[in-house]
């Protein structure tokens, strides 16, 4: 999920930045700062939105840099269990399909893909045995954040398909067209026996 974030923190501006206005410098400054960087709280920062106040700078001796006491907003995107999610298909292994949700990286088992018994082809996608269906790399799909684990360097996101209304774009396309037909189907047969008991 997006949030934005309100920010209090030391900016340590490099040398490199003063030529430039205070303030400038000390949003070149965060948006190196921040760039890829995540935090369990905060989540994965997407960018940094504005900064609200820049204070008076201190030099620390023996550091060529400044400091300012600044308060800044940004924008983070944090994992939240069942979030229903955008994602494309990056990578088809045999145990499962990496997907990229944009700010992320998720990781889907390969019994987590769809409901049928599922196995990698050799053209590098997962096929269903029974459906037909087949993953394959950059497709698009929704999936379900299942799990997220913390451990490392950056979180490891768990994902499933396998659920009414998640998969592949194209197969909820195909059971929205089909319970849309078997609707219809059931009101046509509904209509002749309310017209027999009027009778």
């Amino acid at each position: 999920m997006f949030y934005i974030v309100e920010v209090e923190d030391y900016v340590r501006v490099e040398p490199k930045l003063f030529g430039l206005k205070t303030a400038d410098a000390v949003a070149k400054q965060l948006q190196e700062t921040y760039a890829n960087y995540h935090d369990k709280e905060v989540g994965e920062v997407v960018g940094i939105i504005s900064v609200l106040e820049v204070g008076n700078g201190i030099i620390i001796p023996g550091d060529g840099a400044a400091y300012y006491n600044s308060k800044f907003k940004l924008i983070a995107w944090k994992p939240e269990l069942q979030e229903l999610v955008y994602c494309t298909v990056d990578e088809v292994t045999n145990f499962g399909a990496f997907m990229n949700l944009g700010v992320m990286k998720g990781m889907i088992h390969i019994s987590q893909t769809m409901d049928d018994y599922v196995s990698f082809s050799s053209s590098n996608s997962l096929l269903g045995k029974d459906s037909k269906r087949v993953l394959k790399k950059k497709d698009s799909c929704l999936a379900r954040i299942v799990a997220v684990s913390y451990k490392g360097d950056s979180p490891k996101i768990g994902l499933t398909m396998r659920q009414p209304g998640l998969g592949k774009l194209e197969w909820i396309k195909e059971e929205k067209q089909k319970s849309k037909k078997s609707e219809r189907a059931e009101k046509k047969e509904a209509k002749p026996k309310k017209e027999k008991e009027k009778k």
